[in-house]
């Protein structure tokens, strides 16, 4: 069982229904939700590109998935995002929009924000200690990646390699596009899909706590956790 700490909205706001109307299930009920048509690909094919996102659920990460370490449980996770939500203050984006990120599609901040970056160092820090060591077959799956020496390193210190100056907070929308005209096309209709939400001002808010009872079964959210800090 493995475990991570998400950027997630509440259940029933604005932003979740259309994430997960747009990868095809609901995090929060683990019920399938109907997709938006998008022009000229077949529904079949959009739920295969959406596949790779739809198990982990609309969300943005902020700390990987770890199994917790030997003697910590889950109300000890609860209590320290109770914790950590209740001393930290919202803030707000200029805005996301949809982008091409690499050879997958996401919801990007339009403008990086140095807020965001910290909350998800400190995400990182401040569960560690409840985080198991990786497994030798995790760290060798890992290294399949070719990951630099710092990369590897913060593997190895962190259990995860891409956190801190490699960071970049997004929500994924697709999973690998290799063909261009389908890539267009999700584009296009994503961009349409979240119309109502995109490119105005958006609020951190929340945390999401998520649970992957075995390795490959889909994501559930348990909880979310309001921030309520008041100390910039």
């Amino acid at each position: 069982m493995r475990y991570a700490i998400y950027y997630s909205p509440d259940q029933g706001e604005q932003l979740e229904q259309l994430g997960s109307s747009w990868l095809g299930r609901s995090p929060f009920t683990m019920q399938d939700a109907p997709q938006p048509e998008v022009s000229g690909l077949a529904p079949l094919r959009q739920w295969e590109l959406t596949s790779e996102p739809r198990r982990y659920g609309f969300h943005g990460t902020l700390k990987p998935p770890f199994e917790l370490a030997k003697g910590k449980s889950l109300d000890n996770l609860h209590n320290a995002l109770t914790s950590f939500a209740n001393t930290t203050k919202p803030f707000d984006l200029k805005g996301l929009h949809v982008s091409r990120l690499s050879h997958f599609l996401a919801l990007t901040p339009i403008e990086p924000s140095e807020q965001l970056n910290a909350l998800a160092s400190a995400c990182v820090r401040e569960f560690d200690h409840l985080r198991a060591p990786l497994s030798e077959f995790d760290i060798a799956r890992r290294r399949r990646a070719n990951l630099d020496t710092k990369q590897d390193a913060y593997m190895l210190q962190w259990g995860y390699p891409y956190i801190f100056e490699y960071f970049r907070f997004h929500l994924t929308l697709s999973g690998k596009l290799e063909n261009t005209l389908q890539t267009e096309q999700l584009f296009d209709a994503a961009q349409a899909h979240f119309k109502p939400i995109t490119h105005r001002p958006f609020t951190i808010k929340t945390l999401g706590l998520a649970c992957e009872e075995q390795r490959g079964s889909p994501f559930k959210m348990l909880a979310t956790y309001q921030l309520q800090g008041h100390i910039a």
